[in-house]
């Protein structure tokens, strides 16, 4: 860092939303709500992506690598602005921006990159189905997984050493909410344009190529979809690729207007409320559109649901004594798969006779599918609303 940058002792203000103290208010209640949605939302993503074997599939693998991607961009910025926006301090220390930078920067150029990828695997599935598992193989999907993450923080640390390379004579003052490049160029006291033509070449790479494939893989998807002939199945193809689209065109646009418009056409306040929808409002509504409507998804969740409340039935009819059960229900009620496991392999003794669980939980399951009184082994078992 060159010594007449003040900065690299200081740190940083950003001033944020500053001038506007109602707008915090609002502002601070709105992204805390987006922010819960977006953990509760990308969580639920990754959770079943990774117990149901039926989500376990290259589009879920995808998937799951977005909505992880999601939970740190938006961790990486989104706490920070709420005690900004709650609190009269808006200092950020210099070794905290280059963090912020780097990562937010980094996560960034790896979802652009990564929903490219996701968009071939969709064109794989929809006009090469037949051959869709052998190109789409566990190994490829893996290594453009990977690719997408490496090249995203490469970029990133280029970009950010140049950025701190640039002398700022010590002003320290971003008008912005999270250290970002342009507003950053803005401190600096010397001439930009080499930057400027730099990050606009690296952008060109980053945002406009992975747009440039969403393209030609939803135009070859939208070109087979019209040989369906069925009208509500290509009905239902289109809202699906119409949702998706409205997504990266959220997306890329809002990235295109900060890093691809020229430097003397860029406005703060303009960039700053932007920003909000790639680093809150994207996140947020990636699950809803890419999986939460997705049957498969639901299914998972409602059978994991009904597999809770099958395992907290087959605890309370074997009549386990009651400090038992009330460690069992405690541990149900956080690590409700890890009791799950235990229990079909847990063997409990009942009137002398030595009875396995799993065979007993098999027997409940059948209630819980039929709904139907039925009897098991000399035993009247009723309904499942009987036994609850």
């Amino acid at each position: 860092m060159d010594p007449k940058n003040g900065s690299s002792f200081t740190g940083f203000i950003l001033l944020g939303f500053s001038d506007r103290p109602q707008l915090e208010r609002v502002l601070f209640v709105v992204l805390l709500i987006f922010y819960l949605l977006t953990l509760l939302g990308n969580t639920t993503i990754i959770a079943l992506s990774r117990l149901d074997p039926h989500l376990q599939t290259p589009m879920y693998f995808f998937l799951s690598n977005l909505s992880f991607l999601d939970l740190c961009y938006t961790t990486s910025t989104v706490p920070q602005l709420l005690v900004h926006l709650r609190g009269a301090d808006k200092s950020i220390s210099f070794s905290g921006c280059v963090a912020q930078l780097f990562v937010s920067l980094g996560l960034g150029c790896t979802e652009c990159i990564l929903l490219g990828v996701m968009a071939f695997d969709r064109y794989a599935a929809v006009c090469m189905p037949l051959h869709y598992t052998v190109i789409m193989h566990p190994r490829l999907c893996a290594l453009m997984a990977s690719a997408s993450w490496f090249i995203g923080f490469a970029n990133s640390s280029l970009q950010t050493v140049l950025i701190f390379l640039v002398p700022l004579c010590g002003r320290n003052k971003i008008d912005h909410f999270f250290c970002e490049i342009p507003p950053l160029l803005k401190l600096a006291c010397v001439d930009t344009t080499v930057n400027e033509s730099e990050l606009f070449s690296v952008s060109v790479i980053i945002l406009l190529i992975p747009v440039a494939l969403i393209t030609f893989s939803y135009g070859r998807i939208v070109k087979t979809v019209l040989r369906i002939k069925s009208a509500s199945g290509q009905k239902k193809a289109f809202g699906t690729c119409g949702s998706h689209l409205t997504v990266v065109s959220l997306f890329y646009g809002t990235g295109i207007y900060i890093y691809l418009q020229p430097s003397s056409n860029y406005s703060q306040d303009q960039g700053k409320f932007i920003s909000l929808f790639y680093t809150i409002v994207t996140p947020m509504v990636n699950p809803v559109i890419y999986t939460l409507r997705n049957r498969d998804v639901i299914g998972a969740m409602k059978k994991m649901i009904t597999t809770r409340k099958y395992v907290s039935l087959s605890l309370s009819y074997l009549e386990v004594p009651g400090s038992y059960m009330m460690y069992f229900q405690y541990v149900l009620k956080y690590k409700y798969i890890l009791v799950y496991v235990v229990t079909v392999s847990l063997q409990i003794t009942l009137n002398g006779e030595k009875k396995t669980l799993s065979r007993r939980c098999r027997e409940q399951w059948l209630l819980v599918e039929s709904g139907t009184t039925q009897e098991l082994h000399g035993t009247n078992y009723t309904s499942i609303d009987t036994i609850s």
